[in-house]
């Protein structure tokens, strides 16, 4: 059923794009809903937008399709126009557009013709800073290559290629890349850590990491300061606050700053056939962090990043909590990851709860993890109702199947044991609202194959991982599976083959556990 749902949706996508009346159109809403409807739970319908037939092409206000000036003025003019108009698309015809951040406005579609590439400039003083939320916690940040907020019935689509000319603004080790590499970088200029082992884009941004005290989200207490520290405040790529009705298709988005889509508080998000790419070695270069956002659906996308891929959110600690909003009721289907810290993720900002996910039909080759689900002490928030199956992967570096409710901030084997054990030793505090808390995850009908290892548990003494299912399960791996922390863990039909040592070592603090 589920092969036959993908045939009707890929095959009406292609009419839709070749002889609709409405030539811009991609999915039909029945197909999406047809989708959803496999889901393990309630999933409501994703409500895809929609525009007027209006089309505006961005050469007619005065883009230049050589790439030779900025073309900002041009792109939001068209925008603008068509806005004030009520909606419609604005079309960007092939050529090289070199351009400043845009900012959407409902009710309107930007769609890309093939062989057109729009890229933004390096150049920092074009992104002013404003107030949002990054990491989970409230900041500022500089403007978006691309946002919108507040707006209703928004896409990009097509077959475009957005670049963020990430490699200007992001801090770069210089362990992670090649002697040329490196040089390259240096040509930019920029300035290095006093070890010489790190690239920053200027002063400013070099202080502002030594401005934090928890990742990447600087403690400033002046205005001065943030003006100082502008650089450090890298973008998202994508930037969509409090929307509704959002379509991404078809499309490219590479070499973001930071992070490359963020829906932030959203409801009826569509990504779909989508490409997002960043340098493996991208600093926080996530492919896609849907935070505090419901009726979401990620269809049949290709992830290649630097840092987690498909990662659910919620927002961090006191911030997360006091906005409230869950990530609930997403549908992952047909989603290919090759490298990333993750490529199926939750948290570790899941403050304000995740629930209702499913992830179905994805292929990991080489992800750091597999299935990543990730918190610490301090966060509260309730992950719950996560279904996933028919996932397969192969030369994962490091766990296909993680739970770590100790994480420190660094991704996968970037931690020596002695930081690792520091916090796991710790004495266990009181349960409260600060306590994580994951439960009822069902995990079922998955392959990996030359994995690192099988598995890692680690929940929490004071509130273990709950009612954890896995079935149908094979796996080939150096290490085998290692589970601390569970409460109610349900194993059936689970082949593991390990190549050093045991292939299940189940702790003492596993209770209720079930095998057939």
């Amino acid at each position: 059923m589920r092969n036959t749902l993908l045939t009707i949706f890929s095959f009406v996508s292609a009419c839709l794009l070749t002889g609709c009346t409405d030539r811009y159109q991609s999915i039909t809403q029945k197909v999406s809903d047809d989708l959803i409807t496999t889901a393990e739970f309630t999933m409501p319908s994703v409500t895809l937008p929609t525009f007027p037939s209006r089309t505006l092409s961005i050469i007619d206000c005065g883009a230049d399709p050589t790439g030779q000036t900025l073309s900002t003025v041009a792109i939001q003019t068209a925008i603008d126009s068509l806005a004030q108009q009520g909606g419609g698309t604005v079309l960007f015809p092939k050529g090289v557009f070199y351009t400043g951040p845009i900012s959407l406005r409902s009710h309107i579609r930007l769609y890309t013709e093939e062989n057109c590439v729009v890229l933004f400039s390096p150049d920092y003083q074009l992104y002013p800073q404003f107030e949002t939320a990054f990491e989970g916690v409230n900041t500022h940040r500089c403007q978006s290559p691309i946002s919108a907020f507040q707006a209703e019935d928004i896409a990009i689509t097509g077959h475009g290629v957005f670049n963020g000319n990430g490699d200007y603004w992001r801090p770069l080790k210089r362990s992670k890349v090649t002697d040329s590499q490196w040089k390259k970088q240096l040509e930019k200029g920029g300035v290095l850590t006093e070890d010489g082992k790190t690239w920053y884009p200027d002063e400013g941004a070099l202080f502002g990491a030594t401005l934090c005290q928890d990742q990447n989200v600087p403690v400033v207490d002046s205005d001065s300061v943030w003006a100082y520290i502008h650089t450090f405040l890298r973008p998202v790529m994508v930037h969509l606050v409090g929307c509704k009705n959002i379509l991404l298709e078809g499309v490219t988005f590479e070499n973001s700053p930071a992070w490359n889509l963020h829906p932030l508080m959203c409801e009826n998000v569509t990504l779909n056939r989508l490409t997002v790419r960043n340098p493996w070695y991208s600093q926080n270069g996530d492919g896609v962090d849907v935070e505090s956002c419901k009726n979401v659906l990620i269809n049949e996308c290709s992830f290649d990043v630097g840092d987690d891929a498909i990662c659910m959110k919620s927002g961090k600690n006191e911030d997360g909590r006091r906005r409230a909003m869950p990530t609930k009721n997403v549908f992952v289907n047909n989603c290919t990851v090759y490298h990333g810290h993750g490529g199926f993720v939750v948290g570790s900002e899941m403050s304000g709860d995740v629930r209702n996910i499913q992830v179905q039909n994805c292929t990991f080759l080489g992800t750091d993890v597999g299935l990543r689900f990730k918190s610490t002490r301090g966060r509260g928030g309730v992950v719950e109702n996560i279904y996933i199956r028919d996932i397969y992967m192969w030369a994962i570096p490091n766990e296909a199947l993680l739970f770590d409710l100790f994480y420190g901030g660094k991704g996968a084997g970037e931690e020596t044991e002695e930081e690792i054990m520091a916090r796991m030793n710790a004495a266990a505090p009181e349960v409260d609202e600060t306590t994580p808390a994951f439960r009822h995850i069902f995990i079922h009908d998955v392959i990996a194959k030359d994995a690192a290892s099988a598995m890692l548990f680690n929940g929490l003494p004071e509130m273990p991982l709950e009612d954890v299912n896995l079935s149908n399960i094979t796996m080939s791996c150096t290490r085998g599976a290692i589970i601390r922390q569970t409460n109610g863990l349900r194993i059936s039909n689970v082949q593991l083959t390990a190549t050093q040592g045991e292939a299940w070592t189940i702790a003492p603090s596993v209770t209720n556990i079930t095998k057939d």
